[in-house]
């Protein structure tokens, strides 16, 4: 039924866009006999712009080829070694869950000392984080934490995680606490949440997946289907309490 309406509505404003800008009369058949795609046709002729139908093909190009994008920023990178060029691969290899290629480009980028090395910094606390190797995250980590982009953000978070994991759980704490934004970072609250739990502070804890519970209640739908896993596990601790 949603499919059906949605394609009703790309009509409906296609329809529109040709009245409005008189383009050929043509276009009323071939999007109306061949919804969908002639849809998508006229938008690509004449609704998008250049920068739009870029980022669309890039987008369809990385869906299908993954690796095609990394492929030729490796090309640029050996044809022109730049810090630019660099941290687009480092980038590049990060998004596709190459974690050990992203760490040698980020680090290799903090060769360049003109450069600011904050944002490389950021990626290697992402990355070391995401193999588990939670010293190098807390090092990195406390290479920028003084910075105010720091605060709040999923970098402190891996910090806080990577501590916890090490036993560090007072420092952990202090570092998660920062993250405890009412309406807003449910999955990192959880975690909070959970250290109190394990740590015997059941009260602390059980007043924080109270709140996490009572907001989801709020929640647009788009919000419950991202955080659907976090209010489940949410719940459950809630349950068995």
């Amino acid at each position: 039924m949603f499919y059906y309406y949605f394609i009703i509505a790309i009509q409906v404003f296609c329809f529109y866009h040709i009245f409005k800008n008189r383009n050929p009369f043509y276009w009323y058949l071939i999007i109306l006999f061949v919804p969908l795609i002639g849809a998508i046709i006229y938008m690509f002729q004449y609704v998008f712009n250049k920068q739009d139908k870029d980022k669309v093909q890039d987008s369809i190009t990385n869906a299908v080829n993954p690796t095609k994008k990394t492929r030729d920023l490796e090309k640029q990178l050996e044809f022109s070694d730049t810090y630019a060029n660099r941290i687009a691969l480092a980038d590049s290899y990060y998004q596709n869950k190459n974690f050990v290629s992203a760490i040698s480009n980020y680090k290799k980028s903090l060769e360049d000392t003109v450069q600011d090395d904050f944002y490389a910094q950021q990626q290697l606390v992402l990355s070391y984080y995401q193999l588990h190797n939670y010293e190098k995250t807390i090092e990195h980590a406390e290479k920028i934490q003084q910075k105010p982009e720091f605060k709040g953000s999923k970098q402190q978070f891996c910090y806080g995680m990577a501590l916890k994991e090490v036993g560090e759980t007072e420092k952990a704490e202090f570092q998660l606490k920062q993250i405890d934004r009412p309406y807003s970072n449910y999955s990192e609250r959880l975690e909070l949440a959970k250290l109190y739990l394990e740590t015997d502070r059941i009260n602390v804890g059980k007043t924080l997946l109270d709140e996490i519970s009572a907001e989801s209640k709020n929640m647009t739908e788009p919000n419950r289907r991202i955080y659907r896993n976090t209010i489940l596990e949410v719940e459950r601790l809630l349950s068995s309490l």
